[in-house]
């Protein structure tokens, strides 16, 4: 196991994944004339097929909030997809401000479409994609949006951020691959919590267990508190045990004494399940947690505690609370981003916020398809896929999105890689 750093902070994330509307971590792709970053691996002979969808031709058009509440992160976007184009010659990147609202994302679609773009990447939001998406398909144009909400995804719209599904996918997988398959979840009950909730069912089919266990808690102490002695059914697994002790107790003698002090020691019988997804997001959340799932019965290495990619960040807290020692959760290998830090943080002297990643893979895939054949729907699916500096990610032509995450552990200090992400995606994870 080696021991790696975090690259996404708690704030960035929490603005981008708490409604699944922005993207959050977002994969990398592929090799950048500029900033040395992740190789191409679509062969080089490869074209355009007859009938393939999209234009062949025309600049790269990116849509972004220059302006309104988002303008900070849109300025980002555009230094991170500046950064896949050459100062002078081919291609050009056609930056145009969204506002940050739908509407405001479909006017600056449709003049850059006007003016002869052949490819969309952005816009940032949910929302902003789904009021884009019927104009670009009006239009013949490929789009590939910031967003990690994979509901979003179609023929010709692939969104590049992280989604639920794909998390999931990949640290269930690293679960089951340690024995654990017997699944169930404690979630918030907002769109992000049920979004994880689908993909935690998905996950289940395909290893060919049960629908998990899923109790949704509220936020606060009694909320916490509720949930977590609901889903451990401590009430059934120990009320034996309890009323053993009970029983011994009230005998009254030394024997019955003897007998409820040897039973007290006695363990609790495990609960139903051997993998426990956890999807809070914050400190004070997970520091709850850490306190009632002891004290219920739910602890390691019985049952393997999973979490989502937003863990990157919160891992070296989580590592003060014994328990959480040992959780798995998927994310990109923050190594594999080295270069395209290095070249933000000398272009524009500071380290890219990590909303900077999506928007850079995102050009520098539009970029290599206009030098293969053009921004078609035969190019930009082709199986190998893009190598990029979050690793691999293979656009699939019913507009999902796969990508090989890494698998890490929290450990005290930092977190230590517990699977290495995958060279090569033969069954696609979306």
């Amino acid at each position: 196991m080696s021991v790696v750093g975090s690259r996404w902070s708690r704030s960035s994330w929490l603005l981008l994944s708490a409604t699944l509307a922005l993207s959050a971590c977002a994969g990398q792709a592929p090799q950048m004339p500029v900033a040395s970053g992740p190789a191409a691996l679509l062969p080089a002979g490869a074209q355009a097929g007859a009938g393939s969808y999209g234009h062949t031709g025309g600049n790269v058009l990116l849509l972004a909030p220059l302006s309104g509440p988002y303008a900070g992160i849109g300025q980002a976007l555009a230094n991170a997809a500046r950064l896949a184009f050459p100062a002078s010659g081919g291609v050009r990147l056609d930056v145009r401000d969204t506002g940050g609202t739908a509407g405001g994302a479909v006017a600056a679609a449709q003049a850059g479409i006007a003016a002869g773009d052949g490819v969309i990447i952005g816009p940032l939001t949910s929302a902003e994609t789904q009021a884009v998406a019927p104009v670009a398909k009006q239009a013949g144009v490929n789009m590939l949006p910031f967003t990690n909400d994979g509901t979003v995804a179609a023929p010709g719209v692939w969104p590049l951020g992280i989604t639920p599904t794909q998390q999931v996918a990949r640290v269930v997988q690293a679960a089951a691959a340690g024995g654990h398959t017997q699944l169930a979840a404690l979630l918030s009950d907002d769109d992000f919590g049920h979004h994880l909730a689908s993909a935690l069912a998905a996950a289940a089919a395909k290893q060919g267990e049960p629908a998990p266990q899923i109790i949704y808690y509220q936020p606060g102490f009694a909320g916490v508190n509720s949930a977590v002695e609901q889903i451990s059914d401590f009430a059934e697994r120990g009320q034996g045990l309890m009323d053993e002790i009970k029983a011994a107790r009230e005998e009254g003698t030394a024997a019955g004494r003897a007998k409820a002090a040897a039973l007290s020691h006695q363990p609790v019988p495990p609960p139903s399940f051997n993998a426990l997804f956890i999807g809070a997001t914050d400190a004070a959340t997970l520091a709850e947690m850490a306190n009632f799932l002891p004290y219920y019965d739910v602890n390691p290495p019985q049952v393997q505690f999973l979490g989502p990619t937003l863990w990157s960040g919160l891992a070296p807290q989580m590592a003060s609370q014994t328990v959480f020692i040992g959780a798995l959760y998927a994310a990109p290998d923050p190594a594999s981003a080295q270069a395209f830090d290095a070249k933000y943080q000398s272009v524009y002297g500071a380290p890219p916020p990590a909303i900077a990643d999506v928007a850079f893979d995102a050009a520098a895939i539009a970029r290599v398809a206009a030098g293969r054949g053009g921004y078609t729907s035969t190019v930009l699916t082709n199986p190998a896929g893009f190598d990029g500096a979050d690793g691999l990610v293979v656009l699939n032509p019913d507009g999902t999105v796969s990508r090989g995450l890494a698998v890490f552990a929290v450990a005290p200090g930092q977190p230590v890689m517990n699977a290495p992400a995958p060279s090569s995606l033969s069954q696609p994870v979306n």
